[in-house]
């Protein structure tokens, strides 16, 4: 087992985990308007839907790496390009970070779970992202490639949920900090262009 890779994957995630984007904003900006407790409700459906997602990469891409390897270096290959898109879509993107609670309905704690769980579970954008960021760091020669994505799959679930729940229960702080720090930004839109790159960089090699 290479402990090293598992750390670098958890630092990829945390990374990812820190830079804005739909689900984390979703977050804070309910934590924000009605509370810390319907921040971490979203948190807990939003974790819980990835859960599917890694089922699925781990049943699909295993069945790949046993029966065929030269498509699985190919599913590699795909997903370090695919990677290289995202950061490409980042560069492209603007840098400010736009928070808005403009037709925010406010739903209860279970509700809010339901909607996190569907946002996730429903886009399929996941799945891509899990497929192109998983087999470059499967870690052990002895054990199933089924459990090594589930282990990444709790490990990318652990980082985030912890990192995500930080967002919720200190919404108002990031959020005056965002609104005052406008580099902060900039800072965030790199950061995810170099793990981006990164990641796509130690797949392919």
């Amino acid at each position: 087992m290479d402990i090293e890779i598992l750390l670098s994957f958890v630092a990829s995630v945390a990374a990812l985990a820190f830079s804005p984007g739909p689900d984390n904003i979703f977050v804070l900006m309910q934590s924000v308007v009605y509370g810390k407790k319907y921040g971490l409700a979203t948190v807990v459906g939003l974790m819980t839907g990835c859960i599917i997602h890694t089922t699925l990469v781990a049943f699909g891409v295993s069945a790949v790496i046993t029966n065929t390897p030269e498509i699985f270096y190919g599913i590699k290959i795909l997903g370090a390009v695919y990677l290289i898109y995202l950061a490409y879509k980042v560069f492209k993107s603007s840098s400010d970070i736009t928070m808005s609670s403009d037709n925010l309905e406010k739903k209860s704690p279970i509700q809010l779970f339901k909607v996190g769980f569907l946002m996730n579970v429903l886009n399929p954008k996941v799945t891509i992202f899990f497929l192109a960021l998983f087999p470059g760091f499967l870690f052990s020669d002895s054990l199933s490639n089924v459990l090594q994505f589930y282990v990444l799959g709790a490990l990318f679930i652990l980082t985030s949920f912890v990192i995500f729940s930080a967002i919720a229960l200190l919404g108002g702080t990031i959020s005056e900090r965002i609104q005052n720090n406008r580099k902060i930004g900039v800072w965030l839109k790199w950061l995810q262009i170099i793990v981006f790159i990164g990641i796509a960089i130690f797949i392919l090699l």
